[in-house]
């Protein structure tokens, strides 16, 4: 029996479908308990897009959380030393309160981690599914990328110290000249490095227009050198495979410089403020957690796609019957019985009250069925 994906909400029927994606490349499901012990995540709660957790004691006397985050227990459960890179997907749902928000949310996410030891193929096929993953659910979407590598190289060609680089990723992410202008008078900056900062700020279009502008930027110095190859190359892979257009470069794209080392992307769908995608390379997450491996995944938050409203398909069912007192019951319910052995959809009302069927079926009146 095929599945009768009408009957499916939104984010239903997004979650097969990307289900199928991920298992054609190769990646197979990761199930988890809702519960993990608290230490797991108090110990990384940087990490996580808030800290706050609904925890309880268990019968062991083990302080329990409800699981905020599905990525942690993926690299908890990774064994170093495989072959190749473990390619694991996942529908789970989390438990969590955003920032600045008291109440906890469901948040029903999918997505997919790829860790080991990964080469810029695997870092390719991360950002192409994510791309993909857009495409399955809307054509219009952009998936916004960024280089840990090249943001902080721009930062030390600039002179800023270490210390600062929160201050100037908090202005670069509301992209705020005023606040940035503000930091280089404080800091005594020339205005030439503060045309440089201010790159991060303003840069944003498709990856091969923003790279050939960057390109003479990016020559001196041996981290935004690697981060303006790898970017390159990555580009050159998306278009060759008709990806590219709709992918685009936006420093402003936020990614933890303690645990991010390399590309963080974001996925945004017409009509929808917030993004329902969020991903990139965590390898100093995974360094943290003890383990030596590159590691990059992303996560879709599917409760997002609701304020996209459902599909309405063009008719309500097959079949509309349409019947009242006078109809014989015993014959409309044999008729419904054999147009669902027949795989049609159909819909027994009184009246047709604005429904449409590819089909109507009248049996009032007496008709027979």
């Amino acid at each position: 029996m095929e599945l009768d994906w009408t009957i499916l909400r939104s984010e239903e029927q997004t979650m097969y479908r990307l289900r199928g994606l991920y298992e054609k490349y190769g990646y197979r499901r990761f199930k988890m308990s809702k519960f993990e012990e608290y230490d797991l995540y108090v110990r990384n709660k940087d990490f996580l897009v808030s800290d706050r957790m609904i925890t309880f004691t268990d019968a062991r006397g083990v302080l329990m959380a409800l699981k905020p985050d599905v990525t942690l227990s993926i690299i908890k459960n990774t064994r170093e030393g495989e072959a190749s890179p473990r390619k694991v997907y996942y529908n789970e749902t989390v438990y969590r309160s955003g920032k600045g928000d008291e109440a906890f949310q469901e948040i029903l996410q999918t997505g997919l981690e790829c860790i080991g030891d990964l080469d810029l193929y695997h870092l390719y096929e991360v950002i192409a599914l994510a791309v993909e993953s857009l495409a399955a659910i809307s054509p219009d979407y952009v998936l916004d990328v960024s280089h840990v590598g090249l943001v902080s190289g721009f930062m030390e060609a600039a002179g800023v110290e270490e210390a600062d680089y929160p201050e100037v990723m908090a202005a670069v992410r509301a992209k705020n000249l005023a606040a940035l202008g503000e930091f280089c008078r404080r800091k005594g900056l020339s205005g030439t490095v503060q045309a440089l900062l201010e790159r991060l700020v303003t840069t944003y279009g498709t990856m091969d227009t923003v790279l050939a502008e960057l390109a003479p930027l990016c020559v001196g110095g041996k981290k935004t050198r690697e981060a303006w190859e790898e970017l390159s190359s990555l580009c050159t892979l998306l278009k060759a495979n008709g990806l590219g257009d709709k992918v685009y470069l936006d420093f402003s794209v936020e990614g933890d410089m303690n645990y991010y080392s390399g590309l963080v992307f974001r996925g945004f769908l017409k009509n929808l403020a917030a993004g329902v995608l969020s991903g990139g390379q965590y390898d100093k997450m995974v360094e943290k957690m003890g383990k030596r491996c590159g590691a990059m995944g992303f996560a879709i938050y599917l409760n997002e796609l609701e304020r996209l409203g459902p599909a309405r398909p063009q008719y309500d069912a097959d079949v509309l019957v349409l019947y009242d007192d006078t109809t014989d019951l015993q014959a409309l319910t044999r008729r419904l019985a054999a147009l669902a052995g027949q795989g049609k959809r159909a819909l027994a009302r009184r009246q047709a009250e604005g429904l449409q069927g590819k089909e109507t079926l009248d049996l009032r009146g007496g008709k027979q069925a």
